[in-house]
C-alpha cells in the first residue's frame, strides 16, 4: 500500500457549549488527580472565571494552586517558574484558563515538569520524550486554538525569537470550549484573535501537508469567521456570534494542528518574538502580502479560499483572481481597524535581516506552499513599511 495517501489526525476529547467550563472538576477526578496547578493570567482573574473554575474544582474535592504569572507571548522564564510551582506544590495535573499564551505556557510547564530540562531544549518537531501530566484547557479567546492543537509557542527572550514546539504529546487531554468565556473579551482582542483564526484556516488549507480531513475544517472555519467576526465586534454580548467564532476557532485548530501552517506564521513568530507584538495583529498585517507571494504555487487552493470568503473569484479573469482575494482580505482587516504598518509599530528597517533569518528557521516555513529564499522574506517585510 502506498503510505503517501495515509493521514493521521489528532484531536483531544472536547466538550463544546455554554457552561462547558464547569466540567473541569469532573475531568480532573477522572484523571485521578487530587491537586492541580491552575494556569491563568491577571486579566482572566479579574473576570471572575478563575474563581468559578476553582469553586468547581474544590467542590469536586480537588486542591488548587494558582499560577498567574503568564505574560502575553509567554516567556521561557514563565514556563520554568510555573514548572517549579507545579513540582513544589505537589500537583499532578494542569488546568489552563485563558487564551493562547496561557495554554501554551501550561503546555510548557507540563513538558518541563515531566522531562526536567529547560523548555528551550524542545524546539522543533517530536522532541518531547516523556509525556506531560494531564492537561485540561478552558479557552477564553476564539483565536489560538491551542486547546486542540499539538503546538506550543514560547518566547525565548534571550534570543528574541519565538520557538515552536510541535508534538502529539502536547494535544490537551480535554478541551472545555465554552463560548460564554468570550462575553468579556475586549474588542481589540476579539479582532486580533479572530483574524488569527482566519490565518490558521487559510494556511492549513494551502499547506503542503493538507488533506481532505483538514480541508473540511479549514473551509468551515473561514466561512464562520466571515459570518461572525464583525458581528461579534458590533454585538459582543450576543452569544450566537460568540459561539460562531468559538466554533470557527475549533475548526481552524483541528485543521492546522494536523496540516501545520506556513510563511505568515513563520514571519509573525519572528516579528512577535523580536518586538513583543500581538500575534494575531502580526498575522493580520502579513496575511494578504504573503498570499500575493504564494498564490502562483497554489492558485486553485487560494481560489477556493476566496470563494469560501464570499468573493466571486472564479468569475474574474485568471490574472485578476489573486488581487480579488488579497484586496478582499485587506478590506476585511481594515474594516476592523487593523491598518498599521510595520514602521508605525516601531519596527526598524535595519532589523529586517534578523527577522528574515529567524522566519526562515521557523518550523512553520516547512509547510508553506512556496519555498522562499531569505531575500524574498526580507522583501516581504520591507513591503509592509
Amino acid at each position: 500500500m502506498n503510505s503517501a495517501g495515509l493521514r493521521k489526525f489528532l484531536v483531544p476529547e472536547l466538550v463544546f457549549g455554554a457552561g462547558a467550563r464547569h466540567l473541569a472538576g469532573r475531568y480532573v477526578k477522572n484523571f485521578g488527580s487530587n491537586k492541580v496547578l491552575l494556569v491563568t493570567d491577571d486579566g482572566i482573574k479579574k473576570t471572575g472565571m478563575v474563581d468559578e473554575v476553582c469553586a468547581d474544582l474544590v467542590q469536586a474535592g480537588i486542591s488548587v494552586e494558582i499560577f498567574s504569572d503568564v505574560m502575553s507571548n509567554p516567556r521561557a522564564e514563565n514556563v520554568m517558574q510555573g514548572a517549579d510551582r507545579f513540582r513544589n506544590a505537589g500537583c499532578s495535573a494542569l488546568v489552563a484558563v485563558g487564551g493562547g499564551s496561557v495554554i501554551d505556557c501550561a503546555k510548557g510547564i507540563g513538558i518541563v515538569s515531566s522531562n526536567n530540562l529547560p523548555i528551550t531544549e524542545f524546539e522543533g518537531v517530536d522532541r518531547v520524550i516523556v509525556p506531560p501530566p494531564p492537561l485540561i484547557c478552558i479557552p477564553t479567546t476564539a483565536g489560538s486554538s491551542a486547546d486542540v492543537s499539538q503546538f506550543a509557542i514560547i518566547n525565548d527572550s534571550g534570543r528574541k525569537v519565538k520557538i515552536a514546539i510541535i508534538s502529539k504529546t502536547l494535544v490537551p487531554d480535554v478541551a472545555l470550549i465554552d463560548p460564554e468565556t468570550l462575553l468579556t473579551l475586549p474588542s481589540n482582542l476579539t479582532i486580533y484573535t479572530g483574524l488569527d483564526v482566519l490565518t490558521h484556516a487559510i494556511e492549513a488549507y494551502v499547506s503542503n501537508a493538507s488533506s481532505p480531513l483538514t480541508d473540511l475544517h479549514a473551509r468551515e472555519a473561514i466561512r464562520l469567521v466571515v459570518k461572525n467576526l464583525g458581528l461579534s465586534v458590533e454585538s459582543p454580548r450576543d452569544l450566537s456570534y460568540r459561539s460562531g467564532m468559538m466554533l470557527a476557532s475549533l475548526h481552524a485548530g483541528l485543521a492546522f494542528s494536523n496540516a501545520s501552517l506556513g510563511a505568515v506564521h513563520a514571519m509573525a513568530h519572528s516579528l512577535g518574538g523580536y518586538l513583543d507584538l500581538p500575534h494575531g495583529k502580526c498575522n493580520a498585517l502579513l496575511l494578504d502580502t504573503v498570499i500575493r507571494y504564494n498564490y502562483s504555487s497554489a492558485p486553485e487552493r487560494y481560489n477556493d479560499i476566496g470563494e469560501s470568503m464570499g468573493f466571486a473569484v472564479r468569475s474574474e479573469a485568471p490574472d485578476k483572481r489573486c488581487a480579488v482575494i488579497c484586496d478582499g482580505i485587506r478590506n476585511l482587516r481594515e474594516s476592523l481597524g487593523v491598518t498599521a504598518t510595520l514602521g508605525s509599530l516601531g519596527v526598524k528597517k535595519e532589523v529586517i535581516p534578523v527577522l528574515a533569518e529567524h522566519a526562515m528557521h521557523d518550523v512553520c516555513m516547512a509547510t508553506n506552499p512556496r519555498n522562499p529564499k531569505k531575500a524574498e522574506i526580507e522583501a516581504l517585510y520591507e513591503s509592509l513599511f
